[in-house]
């Protein structure tokens, strides 16, 4: 169905509910466990009624995935080339906890497609994920070459605030059970910890 500003309140309704129910399954199962019976069972739909909406689990899918792009660049295009570098970067690095406190299951599902080697979002990732990517990481070096933080491979400082703040989302029940916090939020401490790692390896040194 062509998701257009002409549909009904049913039809935003219910495309939503299918969107809803989507992330739960394909980020608990993976786009290979999921099927569209337990996606239109979560939906509380029929599957003639679903595939009205959407005519395959790939259409659903590829339809999350193009949702969640934005959730995913959007904290790292809000970096400001003009702003404190130290700033800038430890907002950056707020921002992306932030993401994997509120979006669990969003990250999860962007996790499971990258692991089975991205075949829905590759030319995503090769480009408009890219050309953010370098962009911010020229901003970076420039922010090195003017002695304004230490100097560190800028891709890969980018890679492992993703690493570092993702792990948070994607392996939240392991976090849980080794803390042994249960209910407890781990995101507090979790802040403290990386902003003090990132502060303590890119400030000058005396």
């Amino acid at each position: 169905m062509n998701q257009t500003a002409g549909t009904t309140r049913i039809q935003r309704r219910n495309t939503a509910a299918i969107t809803e129910a989507a992330l739960e399954v394909f980020s608990a199962n993976g786009f290979r466990g999921a099927t569209v019976d337990q996606i239109a069972k979560a939906a509380g739909l029929s599957k003639p009624n679903l595939l009205y909406y959407f005519p395959s689990k790939e259409a659903i899918h590829q339809h999350l995935l193009a949702t969640l792009m934005d959730t995913w660049l959007d904290p790292l295009r809000e970096m400001d080339p003009e702003g404190d570098p130290m700033e800038e970067i430890l907002a950056y690095i707020r921002r992306k906890l932030e993401a994997s406190r509120d979006f669990p299951r969003e990250s999860r599902l962007f996790a499971n497609e990258i692991v089975q080697g991205a075949p829905h979002i590759l030319p995503t990732l090769e480009g408009e994920l890219k050309d953010l990517v370098d962009e911010k990481a020229k901003v970076l070096s420039r922010w090195m070459e003017e002695g304004r933080i230490q100097r560190v491979h800028p891709y890969h400082l980018i890679f492992s605030i993703w690493s570092l703040t993702q792990h948070y989302a994607d392996f939240d029940v392991q976090v849980r059970a080794v803390l042994g916090s249960g209910d407890t939020d781990p995101f507090p401490e979790a802040e403290e910890y990386v902003i003090t790692l990132f502060t303590r390896m890119l400030a000058l040194k005396p």
